[in-house]
């Protein structure tokens, strides 16, 4: 296990506010981070039909999943696992596509680990159990510290500044956690800490979560993002394994009995969050189709929340070489036109006006047609004098000509899927189309 006196010799990066830069990296060599990408994300409606949300697009020309690994290869973690279950073939030609970059002969590395059932007939049956079925995965790479992350939610994080912490600890066990208001908190497994920043009481899901202390208003929230010395971890799977009662779940069964029986500490994701929004650290769980819709606005506005332009910490993903984007005409009335809108490359705009929206690469809007407020993912053809409000349009539809879509929600609510919010979703089954 690396230690103070090993990391002074060895190459740094420099970590505004580390008083050891060198402690970072060296930890970060030694860490094998396993991305849990398996989920649904059955809160998404039909976008998760035919994929898992981790693939689910997000941003223009990105995939959910493209946070948690970026966030990885910027803090200098370059041995990474994704662990796959459920409709995983698009995330997996994502990954083998997108993230091919690496050099293995550096030793560095994205690995795709599918569902196998290595050890008996069962699938995963909790997120401590994809772990343990793939010890004989992670073991040969020799690390010191594991990094435990989701592939489904959205924010910018030096995970060597969360490392660096553990160490610093000297924790068995550190999970990263966010202040999140009380009212939401019973999605999230909640912690008490003590003056040490030591776990001293877990709950998964609460019915009536614990506030913090001073902020009776709200609660501190586990993240999903733990890190683990590495033989205390295989030791830990495989007690929980033996265990006939657990259900193998990092929050359901492994921390609650870890927290009164191991050093587990907490880490405030505003010690590591690269994108500050005033004094709030931007997270985001986009599991809900009002969530992802806000989130993919929020990008259109003239400062969002969600720094994509930051050349020092930049979100990698599959880069394709489409054309830049088009606006043809310029008629009054018939004008090829987008204000307060992202449009990727490949689009083409026609005749038509683009409001406050964001457009994915490859999408085509014919003459007359106007889209406001909406999310149209990539390669979605809009026909002529067609009208989309406060949609969210799934990759490959085709929406026919004088299609009016956001104006009505009790009409739209007939064919089409209409949140509580009034954001109408749109896929190509519930417009009778079947997808190439």
């Amino acid at each position: 296990m690396t230690t103070a006196s090993e990391c002074l010799d060895s190459d740094y990066y420099p970590v505004e506010g580390e008083a050891n830069p060198r402690f970072v990296s060296a930890i970060t060599r030694n860490t094998y981070a396993i991305v849990l990408a398996g989920g649904r994300g059955s809160r998404l409606e039909q976008l998760t039909d035919w994929r898992a949300k981790p693939a689910v697009p997000f941003g223009g020309k990105l995939r959910i999943i493209d946070f948690a690994l970026s966030n990885c290869v910027n803090s200098g973690i370059r041995r990474i696992g994704v662990v796959t279950q459920y409709k995983a073939h698009s995330l997996i030609r994502h990954v083998q596509r997108g993230w091919s970059f690496l050099p293995a002969n550096l030793n560095e590395f994205i690995d795709v680990i599918p569902a196998q059932k290595r050890l008996d007939e069962n699938w995963y049956l909790g997120t401590a159990d994809a772990i343990f079925q793939n010890l004989d995965i992670l073991r040969p790479n020799h690390p010191d510290y594991v990094l435990i992350l989701g592939g489904d939610h959205v924010y910018k994080m030096d995970y060597g500044r969360l490392l660096a912490d553990h160490v610093a600890k000297a924790a068995d066990l550190t999970i990263a956690c966010i202040e999140v208001p009380l009212a939401e908190a019973r999605a999230f497994g909640v912690m008490g800490v003590n003056d040490e920043g030591r776990i001293v009481d877990f709950q998964e899901k609460p019915e009536q979560p614990t506030p913090i202390p001073s902020q009776p208003d709200r609660a501190l929230a586990s993240m999903g993002i733990y890190v683990f010395n590495a033989r205390f971890l295989y030791d830990q799977l495989r007690r929980d394994a033996q265990d006939s009662t657990s259900g193998h779940d990092f929050g359901k069964d492994m921390i609650p009995y870890l927290v009164p029986h191991a050093r587990v500490f907490a880490h405030c994701f505003t010690n590591s969050c690269v994108n500050m929004v005033g004094n709030e650290p931007y997270w985001r769980d986009v599991g809900t189709v009002d969530a992802y819709w806000e989130a993919n606005l929020n990008l259109t506005q003239d400062v969002p929340d969600l720094n994509l332009y930051d050349d020092d910490w930049p979100i990698w993903s599959a880069s394709y070489h489409f054309p830049p984007a088009k606006f043809v005409f310029n008629d009054d009335g018939h004008r090829g036109q987008a204000w307060d809108s992202l449009v990727s490359g490949g689009c083409i705009v026609s005749g038509a006006t683009v409001l406050r929206s964001l457009l994915f690469t490859k999408v085509r809007v014919g003459s007359y047609s106007q889209i406001e407020d909406s999310v149209i993912l990539p390669e979605v053809l809009v026909g002529r004098h067609v009208t989309l409000k406060r949609v969210v349009v799934d990759k490959y539809c085709r929406i026919p000509d004088e299609l009016t879509v956001g104006l009505n929600p009790a009409e739209d609510g007939k064919r089409f899927h209409v949140t509580q919010k009034g954001v109408t979703l749109i896929t190509p089954e519930m417009l009778g189309q079947q997808r190439p």
